[in-house]
């Protein structure tokens, strides 16, 4: 596996992959992550990749890391 970059966010930690012909965009927030696969032919070049996480994205992710965390803390209550 190979690391393409770094999106820099001050919310969660975004690293992009090059790995099996696809590329893995990477989302880590706290003890979660959430990780994106496109396959190498869906992308012209590897900075499209920079273009395609864009704000809005990254947003509804966050989101997404809200839900995670509450649905997470949920399940962990029920065995305590």
């Amino acid at each position: 596996m190979r690391v393409v970059g770094e999106i820099p966010h001050p919310d969660c930690k975004i690293t992009l992959f090059s790995w099996n012909n696809r590329y893995l965009i990477k989302f880590e927030s706290g003890l979660l992550e959430q990780t994106f696969k496109v396959a190498e032919y869906d992308i012209l070049q590897e900075s499209d990749l920079y273009t395609l996480v864009d704000e809005a994205f990254i947003q509804e992710t966050l989101v997404r890391f809200d839900a995670m965390n509450t649905s997470f803390r949920t399940r962990l209550q029920a065995i305590s």
